[in-house]
């Protein structure tokens, strides 16, 4: 018997298990900030269906600042990981596809009943479909380093916050009745389409690396007024934020194509020829 089944001898050439040690810290507090974000979105969802639009617009603008902070964060402590990279847009799609979108719905699309339904299913998968395609550009190692100031499309951040823009309105007093579900109808899917398109629009990711000396005074006050005025009047701070950023997605597409015709222009490096030496 022992000459049909020998005793188990581990190979010496296989790579034995490996006990894993504790995880710092520094690559679990970005996944806290997501986390945080992702109960925001989920409570946003549950304020929505009891009709309590206003808390829930609130809880969806500030996951949005908390999906800016997590991945400066993680960053910052490099304590980036795939799990968080997973982490994060799983979230964005509760956050900015889903809760957005039941927003829109139980605030005015509902009056349109299944065409209503089908364009607020239409905006949640525009967010998922954008997120996967912002995935699979990770892995592009041949992207050049100035396209990383755009982003390909509208992000899933933004589009959530600009396609909210009927409900900051109505908070300020403008009166959305039945008839006017059809042009929230229509907006809403023009940031649908504006997400899965190929516009480019900035990013915004390198900016703030590295700021002049004698700007930095000037800059705290600036974002200490900026703080200010959204605490004091968030609603016509995210009007002006929305229309704004509307306005510059011309501006950021022109500005792309500027720079793609100037790298095709400059002439590639030529190759090394010369004949090794003896």
């Amino acid at each position: 018997m022992d000459e049909l089944f020998p005793p188990f001898e581990p190979d010496a050439n296989e790579p034995r298990p490996r006990r894993f040690g504790p995880v710092p810290f520094r690559m679990i507090a970005p996944n806290m900030i997501t986390l945080m974000a992702l109960c925001l979105g989920l409570t946003a969802i549950r304020l929505a269906f009891e009709g309590k639009f206003e808390p829930a617009v609130i809880a969806i603008t500030v996951a949005a600042v908390l999906d800016g902070i997590d991945g400066r964060v993680a960053r910052l402590l490099k304590g980036t990981s795939r799990f968080g990279a997973e982490l994060d847009s799983l979230a964005d799609f509760v956050n900015f596809g889903c809760a957005p979108a039941l927003i829109l719905y139980g605030f005015a699309l509902f009056h349109l009943k299944s065409v209503g339904w089908i364009v607020a299913l239409i905006f949640a998968i525009a967010m998922a479909l954008r997120l996967a395609r912002f995935n699979a550009m990770l892995d592009d190692p041949n992207r050049p380093e100035w396209k990383k100031d755009f982003f390909v499309g509208m992000p899933a951040p933004a589009g959530a916050l600009t396609g909210m823009l009927p409900l900051y309105l109505h908070f300020l007093g403008l009166t959305f009745d039945a008839w006017a579900a059809p042009a929230i109808l229509v907006y809403v899917l023009c940031v649908a389409l504006l997400v899965v398109s190929t516009v480019p629009t900035f990013s915004g990711k390198t900016m703030g690396k590295r700021v002049p000396r004698a700007w930095v005074l000037p800059i705290f006050l600036a974002g200490v007024a900026a703080f200010g005025l959204l605490i004091s009047f968030p609603f016509e701070a995210l009007v002006t934020i929305s229309v704004a950023y509307l306005l510059t997605i011309p501006v950021g597409a022109a500005q792309y194509r500027r720079l793609a015709k100037a790298a095709s222009a400059t002439p590639a490096e030529p190759a090394d020829v010369s004949l090794p030496k003896p």
